[in-house]
């Protein structure tokens, strides 16, 4: 009888060894990142008392939806800074774009990650418009969970709808396969908190829409991740869309925001939009 091999989780999700070119094309994030906020400075805004808990916001025409990018990192590293460049496709075609950072793992918990972002978004709910919110990686798993988030249980005065749309570039869905993997020596997680901090197993939002796209050289777990989580919330009537971005590993699968004629820049001003 064959047996089904197991998963060897640790080579599924690290993804530095995967991509050894990994800290040059981060280096190129963050060059990339100060060149153009050298071009087109950004409004500092706060959401909160710490000195991470901030949000650049590079304006567009200040109409219409507000696009979100939520920075990955395993929740352990990274600032929104380093990704200041993926507002340019979107605010060339006239789109606000806010850029959060958060604190990070194991100074603060997962779980707290997820409230600093819901805190990010009701502070920009004060500019009066909804929130369309992408992330990559971590801030795929962030996004989700914005949209599937009760806003009212937050803040009564907030629409239901403040969310209309989340855009997870090879997102996180499913907390638990990382419990037994080195990501998890900063983020402390049991198996029970990984499940509850796990937007696969929350309620399915009642409305919007969720896109999972994974870049084509990614492991088999990030093309499940994505793949199962557009399958669950499909079946549970959300609208739901899942695709690859072709030649892409993990860390330049988000090469395309920063281009206003990508495919992936057209998407997210169609949800912004619509």
């Amino acid at each position: 009888m064959n047996r089904v091999a197991e998963i060897d989780y640790e080579i599924e999700y690290n993804n530095r060894v995967r991509v050894p070119e990994n800290a040059a094309l981060m280096a190129g994030w963050a060059r990339d990142a100060a060149a153009y906020r050298e071009q087109r400075a950004p409004r500092a805004m706060s959401y909160g008392p710490g000195a991470r808990n901030t949000i650049d916001f590079f304006a567009g025409d200040g109409r219409g939806p507000i696009a979100v990018f939520i920075h990955g990192g395993y929740w352990q590293a990274l600032d929104g800074s380093s990704f200041s460049h993926c507002a340019r496709g979107l605010n060339v075609h006239g789109i606000d774009v806010a850029v959060p950072t958060y604190d990070l793992c194991p100074q603060v918990s997962v779980a707290t990650i997820i409230q600093q972002m819901q805190a990010a978004a009701r502070e920009l709910a004060r500019l009066g418009r909804p929130l369309v919110i992408s992330g990559h990686s971590a801030g795929g798993h962030l996004a989700a969970c914005l949209l599937a988030t009760d806003w009212q249980t937050i803040d009564a005065s907030l629409p239901k709808g403040l969310v209309i749309a989340a855009y997870a570039i090879s997102g996180l869905f499913d907390l638990v396969p990382l419990v037994a993997t080195s990501v998890n020596k900063a983020l402390q997680l049991d198996p029970a908190a990984a499940k509850a901090a796990s937007p696969l197993f929350w309620r399915p939002p009642a409305q919007g829409s969720l896109d999972a796209v994974v870049g084509g050289q990614e492991s088999a777990e990030y093309f499940r991740q994505s793949r199962t989580m557009t399958e669950a919330w499909g079946a549970a009537g959300l609208a739901t869309r899942y695709g690859t971005i072709e030649s892409a590993n993990h860390f330049t699968a988000i090469a395309p925001l920063a281009d206003p004629a990508s495919p992936m820049v057209a998407r997210i001003k169609e949800l912004a939009q619509r």
